[in-house]
């Protein structure tokens, strides 16, 4: 099982749920982070620290961004790693 970003980081990028991520599983895309799902523990560290709520378990994604889980387990390839606090998008 994995944790799981979704729409409300697209455009935001918040970054303050990696600096708590034991095991440094996001990775940051052009609008938003993603979770490479085969590194995330499912530990929760993460899900609290996100200001705008976007981080669900993928069990309890909402019906309406369920792409996100198939999102994240492919985009975060294209990525970076992220594992400091950056500049969100939005204010």
């Amino acid at each position: 099982m994995t944790h799981v970003v979704t729409k409300p980081c697209d455009g935001c990028r918040y970054t303050d749920c990696v600096t708590v991520c034991p095991v440094e599983c996001f990775y940051e895309g052009e609008t938003m982070l993603y979770i490479n799902p085969d590194e995330c523990i499912d530990c929760e560290a993460c899900v609290p620290e996100c200001p705008v709520e976007a981080i669900y378990h993928e069990d309890d994604v909402p019906g309406e961004w369920q792409s996100f889980i198939e999102l994240n387990a492919e985009k975060w390839k294209d990525c970076e790693n992220i594992t400091e606090r950056k500049k969100p998008l939005c204010d």
